[in-house]
């Protein structure tokens, strides 16, 4: 493995900035895209002779604004760090000014998630059933096929699935605890019974382990990098005969995650589930902080099943969208 060249930082911020990212890391982020922004930060505040350790609301402003030709998500990212470190400064005693969200342009995608097949997605986990385990990965033959099954059949986000402690993971109740989630909340999740058993015996092959192990560890014990992942999951999708329309096209891990939500709102109604008495607990299962916030995960549905919308109330009608006539 390649050893990473350490940034070097040079404003007067750069012993709050290397406290940061130790932070950051410490809580089981790699933080890499995060160490890039912070030194093109760190450049830009030399630029400017900052002479004190401090972020003064009117070069907070200037960084964050949006440059030409820059993609809103990229302004985002460049804006979303800048208030990590400020709020982190202010915890500290320092003067720094955190960036107010008006500052960002709403960004637009194009991006339409794929919706994996039932067949598909058995295919996936015939696939990674079958990894053998490698010199850098002797692990990942136990490993990944439990986080393809959580991504999957407990809608988890990547992060949320490979930040998983031995300590969060109740094997006896069958009930996940992730946390720190998207929105900065602890949440619960059950697995169904198949896959909690499947875990167990998982977990039985490492014998006891410290609380606060990862759950899925690499072979020097620490947490997967979810790049390592994605580059498996895409070569896992050229096993199984999907193509990939490249970087930023997908399909993407997260796409599990839709078509779990997906899948599951099918079963539902075929079921004769009372939809909008389900849609708040599907809601509640992925994290969500709304009912609202679901129609991002299942915004398809209405495509692939516009039977389901006519099941649904008007009070959901902004979570499934009706189809419009062209």
């Amino acid at each position: 493995m390649i050893n990473q060249i350490k940034p070097r930082f040079n404003s007067p911020l750069a012993p709050v900035v290397e406290q940061f990212i130790q932070t950051k890391q410490a809580s089981g982020y790699h933080f890499r895209a995060g160490i890039g922004i912070l030194v093109r930060l760190d450049r830009y505040l030399c630029e400017k002779a900052l002479t004190e350790c401090e972020l003064p609301r009117s070069l907070v402003q200037e960084w964050g604004f949006k440059r030409p030709n820059e993609h809103p998500n990229t302004q985002q990212d460049r804006v979303s760090i800048a208030r990590q470190l400020a709020q982190f400064m202010r915890q500290l005693g320092y003067q720094a000014y955190v960036p107010d969200r008006s500052l960002l342009s709403k960004a637009r995608s194009d991006f339409c998630p794929r919706i994996f097949t039932h067949a598909e997605i058995q295919q996936l986990l015939r696939a990674v059933d079958q990894l053998p385990p490698t010199s850098h990965a002797p692990l990942r033959h136990l490993v990944m096929p439990e986080v393809f099954r959580l991504l999957y059949g407990c809608g988890l986000r990547l992060n949320e699935a490979l930040r998983l402690r031995v300590a969060d993971v109740d094997l006896n109740q069958g009930v996940l605890t992730l946390r720190e989630t998207k929105f900065g909340k602890d949440r619960l999740v059950p697995p169904d019974v198949s896959l909690v058993q499947r875990l167990q015996r998982f977990a039985a092959q490492f014998g006891a382990r410290a609380a606060n192990a990862y759950f899925f560890p690499t072979l020097h014990g620490g947490p997967w990098a979810g790049g390592t992942v994605y580059a498996l999951f895409r070569e896992l999708l050229c096993q199984c005969g999907t193509s990939h329309a490249g970087r930023g096209k997908g399909p993407r891990v997260h796409d599990l995650r839709h078509t779990m939500a997906v899948h599951t709102l099918l079963r539902w109604y075929r079921e004769g589930a009372d939809l909008d008495a389900k849609l708040p607990i599907l809601a509640t299962y992925l994290g969500h902080q709304s009912v609202a916030g679901t129609q991002r995960y299942l915004h398809l549905t209405a495509e692939l099943f516009p039977q389901i919308v006519v099941r649904t109330n008007a009070e959901f009608s902004e979570v499934i969208p009706r189809r419009v006539a062209s």
